[in-house]
């Protein structure tokens, strides 16, 4: 009898617990950054654009890519997509420096008038929630093995393509992945 008792109330306990709900998945806007001024840099700040989001160092092989991020900033701005780069020291030491170093060498060299994060940490354990998102998103093989790892992200937050550090910003691929998620 005591087990029918208890039977019964389990199930009637289960019927008046309200159902979790389950998570949104997250998307880019869900994630903070903090501008390479030091001012908090909501992603949230880019929603309805398409983001660009590329570690970037400044002494790296791949360091003219700035020249032709900045290119496609200014082709595609006014459609709505934006340049968000990331510096990290994670491949090489390649940045060493202070953001306001890092500031300066892009604006002084390459003209950068894109939106700049400090300094982040894009791989490991202890990587920025973004990259830790990302790398979950597309698994190791679209994970930054080095600078100038670019992640495509869609007015909508999703995370739309990735591209390896060697593939230019002005490559055919970038531009045609670019001007499909482009909101204008």
């Amino acid at each position: 009898m005591m087990t029918r008792l208890i039977t019964v109330f389990s199930i009637l306990g289960l019927l008046f617990v309200p159902l979790a709900t389950k998570a949104a998945p997250m998307s880019f806007h869900d994630f903070e950054f903090t501008s390479i001024d030091g001012q908090p840099l909501p992603a949230k700040t880019f929603a309805g654009k398409a983001v660009l989001v590329v570690n970037t160092a400044s002494e790296c092989g791949f360091t003219k890519q700035y020249s032709g991020l900045q290119a496609l900033y200014d082709k595609y701005r006014d459609k709505g997509l934006v340049v968000l780069g990331v510096p990290s020291n994670d491949f090489g030491g390649q940045e060493p420096g202070t953001e306001g170093e890092i500031k300066e060498f892009c604006e002084t060299n390459f003209n950068i008038d894109f939106p700049m994060t400090s300094k982040a940490k894009v791989k490991g354990e202890d990587a920025h929630p973004f990259y830790q998102w990302a790398s979950d998103q597309v698994g190791m093989l679209g994970s930054p093995k080095w600078n100038f790892h670019k992640y495509l992200i869609a007015p909508d937050g999703s995370l739309k393509d990735w591209f390896a550090t060697t593939t230019a910003p002005d490559a055919p691929k970038i531009t045609k992945a670019v001007e499909s998620v482009l909101p204008n």
